[in-house]
């Protein structure tokens, strides 16, 4: 049964399941498409940060652009341009063992592509939520579900997973930005052109 998180809660994921390591992060949503009458393009993005807070490199950002670290512990899964259907509508894979030693925590974030062009923000997206499942048994470990009403933003930061000790532990976030990718990208570290 996985553990359903509130906004701000943070559990271990290796501590009751020591061995741990192939994890694959799935992020869901519906949007309202009556609200603009166009399609909505949400991306998935992680941003692989050490202690800083901040991107060593350009490739630890991982997005429909870039979308396997170097080290091999990340693997975004592919870009869905419609989140139609039941489910995640992406995901990244994830092997804990591979994250290079100076990556102290992952963020996952959601923007909206194009979101000022099309008018759009997450106060049209509805039942938006982010889970860890064990990769080898498909054992749903947590789930945080966005209860949020982000009436401006277009970005949102759903949850962070990081080392604590010798453990992984994850973080419900649910924080929401102005400014779609760009926003997240100068908060992380990440150059834009």
């Amino acid at each position: 049964m996985p553990i359903s998180l509130q906004k701000g809660q943070k559990v271990s994921l290796t501590k009751s399941n020591p061995g741990l390591t192939k994890v694959v992060v799935g992020l869901g949503w519906d949007v309202n498409s009556f609200d603009t009458g166009g399609e909505f393009d949400l991306d998935t993005c992680a941003f692989l940060v050490d202690d800083s807070g901040r991107v060593t490199k350009q490739e630890d950002f991982i997005f429909y652009g870039n979308l396997k670290h170097p080290s091999g512990c990340a693997e975004h899964l592919g870009d869905n341009r419609t989140g139609a259907g039941e489910g995640d509508d992406e995901s990244i894979r994830f092997d804990l063992s591979l994250v290079p030693a100076n990556i102290t925590k992952v963020a996952f974030t959601v923007t909206i592509y194009e979101a000022e062009a099309r008018r759009q923000n997450f106060g049209q997206v509805n039942n938006a939520f982010i889970r860890i499942y064990n990769e080898q048994t498909g054992e749903e470990l947590v789930r945080y579900d966005l209860g949020e009403d982000f009436s401006i933003e277009t970005a949102v930061v759903f949850g962070e997973l990081y080392k604590n000790g010798g453990e992984w532990k994850f973080n419900a976030i649910g924080s929401g930005y102005q400014g779609g990718l760009a926003a997240l990208c100068a908060n992380y570290g990440v150059d834009v052109e």
